[in-house]
């Protein structure tokens, strides 16, 4: 039997040329995740030159925390966009908009407890952190006026995460195009007060990124009505805004390693960045220069990790395993030459783009060259790894990927950072880096290659009600498979 005729906005990735199919998918994304990236480096500069570095420091301490919650978002995100995936690529809609739901009703729900709680502890988180004292009430006003946009933030995230996994990656790029606009826009009118805007302060940085998430959020939900995309849900299907148990556990169980790779990442780069600021100020500088680089050279394969997750994801519901090798070659590909393409741009003008950071004469400058010279070629492996790990979760095994990334972060790389200077002096720093991503890549591989990954089985699992209503529909096999509307 033919599939059923796509919806407006989801695109069937389960047929047509895979290269091609890939990335077309994996470029919007980039699209928004660099449009992200330069929305946070725009709004530093604001608050940078309207208000100083005690400002500057409130913002990068509350965003400690934001970071921490989005961790747990991803997770569950990528767990909802995962079953979606599947259900699209098996035409079950149904099963789709209820992983929808369920993840939207976890989720949402959940920001708006923290929302409160979060306002109203704000200064003891700020005190746990050790926020300096001249940034503490700063960091007080902006972390919670942040706080009160976070359900707002959390369901624009969601959505968006929701429809790639229906294979339409266009859609949040648009509106996340409009957020950064706002927000980007906003952030000086009401930090100075221009025009008829009122004078807020660091607030007004806050409040702008609240406006920001509200009229995205809002455009994105309206959107996806106008349009009927596949995860809307009206009449009886509003239900499914109440968390199933049975969903709720599949969520969490896959969601919550996915979230801990993240933390993993970013307690290991706290770490290493204890370890270089050791090495003095000169060399902290350079490597405080080097992670911005670092940060655009990734994109790419995070970009490209998600469109092979998604495109995995259909295919593995669709039963088309022979696509899957396919589809993790062609990630693979793209990763390599995208990314090597990026690193020999940065190395060729390294000086230029560094000099942006600290100025032309900075003794920080032949430091950073150096580091990128030693560390940067890491993110080739760092890539494949991703690839590998994408297509893994998009069959819910999400375990193997979070200990894999444990053992290369920390005993290998974060240990050969603190043992091996005896040996090779500072250098040693920067060669964990490729150390540990060989490991990792080394590890995934054997993971990949195993197939143990292949024998998950992650479904939507049937409520009571629709478990009687398979077993009226018993003499139509086909009847659970058609999109209900």
């Amino acid at each position: 039997m033919a599939p059923p005729p796509s919806r407006p906005g989801q695109r069937d990735l389960t047929t047509g040329p895979i290269a091609a199919t890939l990335l077309a998918f994996a470029l919007p994304t980039l699209g928004s995740n660099i449009l992200q990236s330069l929305n946070g480096s725009i709004n530093s500069i604001w608050v940078g030159r309207f208000l100083g570095e005690s400002a500057l420091a409130a913002t990068s301490n509350a965003n400690i925390i934001m970071f921490l919650m989005f961790s747990a978002v991803f997770g569950f995100g990528m767990a909802a966009t995962i079953l979606i995936g599947q259900s699209v690529g098996r035409h079950d809609i149904e099963a789709a908009r209820r992983a929808f739901g369920s993840t939207v009703g976890l989720v949402v729900g959940g920001a708006v407890v923290i929302s409160v709680l979060g306002w109203l502890f704000t200064p003891q988180i700020l005190r746990l952190l050790a926020t300096p004292g001249d940034a503490q009430n700063l960091a007080r006003d902006y972390l919670r006026v942040i706080f009160l946009g976070l359900p707002f933030s959390m369901l624009g995230v969601l959505i968006q995460m929701s429809l790639r996994g229906t294979g339409d990656s266009l859609t949040p790029l648009w509106f996340m195009l409009l957020s950064v606009l706002i927000d980007s826009s906003f952030n000086p009118l009401l930090i100075e007060g221009i025009g008829p805007f009122p004078r807020m302060g660091i607030a007004g940085s806050a409040t702008a990124t609240l406006i920001a998430g509200i009229v995205s959020s809002a455009g994105l939900l309206i959107y996806v009505y106008w349009r009927d995309l596949p995860i809307r849900l009206r009449g009886h299907e509003l239900r499914y805004l109440i968390p199933e148990m049975a969903l709720v556990k599949t969520i969490v169980a896959k969601g919550l390693p996915m979230g801990a790779q993240m933390l993993v990442m970013s307690t290991a780069g706290l770490t290493m960045v204890g370890l270089v600021n050791r090495l003095g100020v000169e060399t902290a500088a350079a490597y405080a220069v080097s992670q911005q680089l670092w940060t655009y050279i990734q994109m790419p394969a995070m970009a490209i990790g998600v469109a092979v997750s998604s495109m995995a994801a259909q295919n593995i519901g669709a039963g088309k395993w022979e696509r899957v090798n396919a589809i993790t070659r062609a990630g693979i590909i793209y990763n390599t030459a995208i990314t090597l393409a990026v690193i020999v741009a940065i190395i060729l003008f390294d000086r230029q783009v560094m000099a942006l950071f600290v100025g032309s004469e900075s003794p920080a400058i032949p430091i950073a060259r150096h580091i990128q010279l030693i560390a940067s070629w890491t993110f080739v492996m760092f890539g494949a790894t991703m690839v590998l790990f994408s297509t893994v979760r998009a069959n819910g095994a999400t375990m193997a990927p979070l200990v894999i990334l444990a053992i290369a972060f920390y005993p290998v790389r974060i240990g050969f950072a603190l043992l091996g200077p005896r040996l090779m002096g500072p250098d040693a720093l920067w060669y964990s880096f490729p150390l540990g991503s060989l490991v990792s890549l080394s590890l995934a591989i054997l993971y990949y290659r195993s197939g143990h990954w292949r024998e998950q089985v992650l479904i939507v699992p049937p409520n009571s009600e629709e478990a009687g209503e398979q077993a009226h529909a018993a003499g139509e096999p086909a009847g659970r498979l058609h999109p209900t509307g």
